[in-house]
């Protein structure tokens, strides 16, 4: 499929098989993150990978919905601040934040290329997230997703017309 086509084709996916998850296409998942463009090239996050089976009660802390844990996978992006690009000169802006989102997006359009659905969380409890991995200070949950072979396709959703999310030149 064209690039066009993928676009068209990555759904949010809220229900899953448990069917396993081969290595080498959890592999290329995880590649597509490595790949994603950050500011400065400072790949200022970090995707931990954590098998469900056995934690569904502690994921369930994260993001209370039992089709978060149906996959056999989910993936927690984290945003690293310290090693994240500043813009200085103007506003101090840290990148860490932006570049785990792309790397995150990256993720999801490679696992649709591949057939696997995905889910961007934004909607977790930080807290629990932080206890559940076990993540230091410093280190920033950002997104989470489920990553497994889909029930169902879901429909499509309806996106905003072009003449309302672009505008050219002068606001």
């Amino acid at each position: 499929m064209n690039f066009q086509e993928l676009l068209l084709a990555r759904r949010s996916v809220r229900a899953y098989r448990s069917d396993p998850v081969p290595d080498d296409l959890l592999a290329k998942v995880l590649e597509a993150a490595r790949l994603a463009p950050s500011a400065h090239n400072n790949q200022a996050f970090r995707v931990v990978v954590i098998r469900t089976r056995g934690r569904e009660a502690e994921l369930l802390r994260v993001y209370p919905k039992e089709w978060f844990v149906e996959p056999p996978i989910v993936l927690a992006v984290c945003a690293l601040p310290a090693e994240g690009w500043v813009r200085q000169r103007y506003d101090g802006w840290n990148a860490a934040g932006t570049d785990a989102t792309i790397a995150t997006d990256h993720m999801l359009l490679a696992a649709a290329d591949l057939g696997l659905g995905t889910c961007w969380i934004a909607a977790f409890d930080p807290g629990a997230a932080r206890e559940v991995l076990g993540l230091p200070e410093g280190i920033v949950p950002v997104a989470f997703t489920p990553l497994g072979w889909p029930r169902d396709v879901p429909a499509a959703k309806e996106r905003k017309p072009a003449g309302r999310l672009f505008r050219y030149e002068r606001w």
